[in-house]
């Protein structure tokens, strides 16, 4: 052939700069045509290998101009250089250089990977060249499982699975006994008769010999270029693909996948380390936000119990935290706001602590006067007996209805109606126990109470008229607010200040909604700070992980991965983890939530928490998994193929 294939014009590679630079290359031209079989040696340090990283479109020439087949490469792009290497170099290196969490079938397959073949035509490629070469049985071996021999022919396999055009074997029989290095020249050999070029960098005359062309290069500069013009180059040689296949994307993402599984495999017990941080991350988001509504509901089902159509009157200006007692709400204002056309039932209330005794037993008990309207406008049923009547309240009657809490602690299992229990020393019957009603949003508990006639209460145990509150109820939930306007200008016309505060139950529903939604946005934030963290932990442990691949990488490069390539492969490795983690998060967040639920602390579990949770970490996995795979993808090849 009488056209270069290859040829490089007073190539120069430097390194370094001012008096520290390094020339490994010194104006070198050289041509080589398609079809030779070329072995270029040189001591090491000669500049040998850094003329086949060149050639090999795996690094770029300070100076100087390299062409493929006519074609400049200097102007190529990464990827378009990842392209060339694709379809036409298939690379064999001394420490063979095979992923070690791979199989020998997978070694193999990787550069028709990035050469766009589907799964079906390159495992069937991959292996037939397997077989080819006496490895029919050791497909599924990794490669600590075989022979450096064995090795260097699954490497070997790896070169020729894309059909390249040139094969660049450094040094191929550097690591092998001397029966394995036959047999891999004579397997360089049948490519060669088979139509390839074959480019050898050795420092060893005896595999040079094999060559029918020998240059020998020193010093970065060629000092000798022998021809044995009695062995021509290969009859047909085997010319460049044109382009690699159109790649399915959904392959890409599945290889990717394939491949992170198998890398995250590598170090489970890091990976699961890594896990971790994304798990609890989740679950804290999960099981935090599934209590602080768990909370906020029980909150709300406590006002809601009262009623959602009930206004509160308490004594003291509206806004200013009463200091004690203020006595500016009388029994005559409850009648007048009973005598509203809005208004249905109206309970009039007057509490305060006093001792208790049943007995031998005396304890401190919240007394509340009020009266036989209590249990409806409330919604505190009686559990036992009955409540006061009308009549009763009206004749100043000394019975008394107990809480809960009161049954427990004086009369324990005994049945307490008509017993009598001395309150300031002055004895009242009980008459009625209550419902269970359980602790205030404030923690206080509700059951710890005795119920008076508000006007018996007045008369022998406060002495005095005063209200500590009113309690109306509006005829419906669409007249509150109406209702509301009335009692202020009732009161404003009875008392001529406004020393009082009338609050519906809305606004008390607005007040805790907002006070508990407040505590879950801060329980939120502690969860997102642990996932937070956890994102962390995965960028940390994905920069190590590139570190201590850096060979891989470049072993990825080299046999065609583009720089999106590199990008995905560990982009997918910090999602999948993320992904997992997410997952095992979401199911120890539902799962705490749930026990949390049979220990007594209300849990709701609302999708809408665990979708975003599930998602954060999903981001979290694109976020802090990208830089490391950008370090990665743009690493330079020939760095990464020298790293240790």
């Amino acid at each position: 052939m009488s056209e270069a294939f290859l040829s490089l014009s007073n190539i120069e590679r430097t390194y370094g700069e001012g008096d520290a630079i390094v020339r490994a290359l010194d104006d070198v031209s050289l041509e080589i045509k398609a079809g030779e079989f070329v072995a270029i040696m040189g001591q090491s340090g000669s500049g040998k290998t850094t003329l086949m990283n060149i050639l090999g479109c795996l690094d770029r020439p300070t100076h100087g101009q390299y062409r493929i087949n006519g074609h400049e490469v200097e102007n190529l792009s990464r990827d378009e250089q990842a392209d060339l290497r694709a379809r036409t170099f298939g690379f064999i290196y001394q420490r063979y250089n095979l992923l070690e969490s791979a199989t020998a079938l997978e070694n193999v397959e990787l550069p028709a990977i990035y050469a766009g073949l589907s799964l079906t035509a390159r495992k069937e490629k991959a292996g037939q060249l397997l077989d080819q070469l006496g490895l029919e049985h050791r497909k599924n071996n990794k490669p600590n499982a075989l022979s450096g021999g064995q090795q260097q022919r699954v490497a070997i396999a790896r070169a020729l699975v894309n059909n390249p055009s040139i094969v660049l074997a450094d040094e191929p029989t550097g690591a092998l006994d001397s029966k394995s290095g036959r047999e891999v020249m004579d397997l360089l050999k049948k490519l060669h008769d088979e139509g390839r070029t074959v480019i050898l960098i050795t420092h060893d005359e005896k595999v040079a010999a094999h060559a029918h062309r020998q240059i020998r290069i020193a010093d970065g500069k060629i000092i000798a270029d022998t021809q044995d013009t009695t062995r021509a180059p290969a009859s047909a040689p085997i010319m460049p693909h044109q382009g690699r296949t159109a790649s399915n994307p959904l392959d890409d993402v599945s290889e990717a996948v394939k491949m992170a599984v198998r890398a995250l495999r590598v170090n489970i017990f890091r990976t699961f380390l890594t896990l971790l941080g994304i798990i609890i991350g989740v679950a804290s988001v999960v099981a935090m936000l599934a209590i602080g509504d768990g909370s906020k509901q029980s909150v709300l089902d406590q006002i809601t119990a009262m009623g959602t159509n009930l206004l509160m009157v308490r004594p003291g200006a509206p806004g200013v935290r009463p200091a004690g007692a203020i006595s500016t709400l009388t029994a005559q204002d409850a009648q007048a706001i009973a005598e509203l056309p809005s208004i249905v039932a109206v309970v009039p209330e007057r509490s305060g602590s006093f001792t208790v005794r049943y007995g031998q037993t005396d304890s401190s008990v919240s007394i509340s006067g009020t009266n036989h309207m209590m249990p409806i406008v409330n919604d505190w049923p009686v559990a036992m007996g009955s409540f006061m009547s009308e009549a009763d309240y009206r004749r100043m009657a000394p019975v008394a209805m107990i809480g809960q809490t009161v049954k427990k602690d004086f009369f324990q299992d005994d049945n307490p109606i008509g017993k009598t229990i001395l309150i300031k020393n002055i004895p009242f019957e009980v008459i009625g126990v209550m419902e269970a009603k359980g602790a205030t949003p404030m923690g206080s508990d509700r059951d710890n109470v005795i119920f008076v006639p508000f006007t018996t209460s007045t008369v022998r145990l406060f002495g005095r008229a005063y209200l500590s509150g009113i309690t109306a109820q509006a005829a419906s939930m669409a007249l509150t607010g109406q209702a509301e306007q009335e009692i202020r200008d009732l009161l404003l016309e009875r008392h001529r200040t406004e020393d009082f505060s009338v609050r519906n139950s809305a606004s008390f529903i607005q007040m805790a909604t907002d006070t508990q939604n407040t505590l879950t946005i801060m329980l939120g934030a502690v969860a997102a700070i642990s996932l937070l963290v956890g994102g962390i932990g995965v960028m940390n442990i994905m920069l190590v992980s590139v570190t201590e691949r850096t060979r891989e990488i470049g072993v990825r490069m080299a046999t065609g991965a583009r720089t999106r390539d590199i990008l995905l492969q560990f982009v997918t490795e910090s999602v999948a983890v993320c992904i997992t983690g997410g997952l095992l998060g979401v199911l120890l967040g539902v799962t705490v939530a749930l026990v949390a639920n049979q220990f007594g602390m209300r849990a709701i579990l609302n999708i809408s928490p665990i979708v975003m949770a599930f998602s954060c970490a999903v981001s979290t996995g694109l976020l802090f998994g990208y830089l490391p795979a950008r370090k990665a993808a743009l690493m330079d090849p020939v760095a990464a193929l020298a790293s240790e």
